[in-house]
């Protein structure tokens, strides 16, 4: 029986984040430039959304460039940029109802490539189904220091008292306010950790690591982590004799 034969349709994870990891290994295995493997990774991105989303799950977060890939080398960076240019398909967002977001320091991209983000956020915001939301020039520590600012500006403004904050009030703050947390984190590649990405919102997600390397990532991968996600136990702090 395939990995999507047993899925439970009734169970689907509202919202799934990935660390898309492996495309240089994977092109250096090959024989190929790291670039090589970025493009076969943006196909695969299109694959798992298009597939995320007619599983019914409603947000779905992809780790695509995180505010330390800045200190890549510059060509690495420069095609990087250039393929995320071109691999913003709003037909396919179209065509699959998907609406489509960016949280991350943006104001870092270039002109040419956050024009092409608005302009698809725009034009996708009507659409009802899976949110794709992509982490873009993003990390953990720069989302919540930024949170951090604007909750003391609003306490410095008069508009928060100091013993309201918490971590219900925090959360607004966060570039993710508009989401909820994830109920499961995939990493592809062989790596067990989680580099910086959503560390606030992963406090409770089930944490899904692989050794395929994101390429490689296809339907029947991601259809096995959903699968492996539903064998789980969610118990948020409880018992099994609570949840049950």
């Amino acid at each position: 029986m395939s990995y999507k034969e047993q899925i439970d349709l009734n169970r689907i994870p509202g919202h799934v984040a990935i660390i898309m990891d492996g495309n240089g290994r994977w092109a250096k295995q090959r024989g190929r430039e790291r670039s090589y493997g970025h493009q076969v990774g943006a196909e695969t991105v299109h694959v798992i959304a298009e597939e995320a989303a007619r599983l019914g799950v409603k947000y779905l977060t992809l780790y695509t460039f995180s505010t330390e890939n800045w200190g890549r080398p510059a060509d690495e960076v420069t095609a990087l940029m250039g393929l995320l240019f071109d691999s913003i398909e709003e037909d396919t967002f179209m065509k699959n109802n998907i609406r489509f977001r960016v949280i991350g320091d943006t104001e870092k991209l270039p002109d040419y490539v956050r024009e092409r983000l608005d302009a698809c956020i725009e034009h996708t915001a009507c659409n009802t189904g899976m949110s794709l939301v992509l982490a873009l020039s993003y990390s953990s520590r720069w989302e919540i220091a930024e949170a951090a600012k604007k909750v003391a500006l609003a306490v410095r403004n008069g508009a928060l008292k100091p013993e309201e904050v918490d971590s219900e009030l925090f959360a607004r703050y966060l570039a993710t306010n508009f989401m909820p947390d994830p109920d499961l984190l995939i990493r592809t590649g062989g790596e067990l950790r989680l580099s910086n990405y959503l560390l606030w919102q992963c406090a409770y997600s089930e944490l899904y690591f692989c050794d395929t390397y994101w390429p490689d990532f296809r339907e029947e991968e991601f259809f096995k982590a959903i699968v492996d996600y539903q064998r789980r136990e969610r118990r948020f702090g409880k018992t099994s004799e609570q949840i049950s």
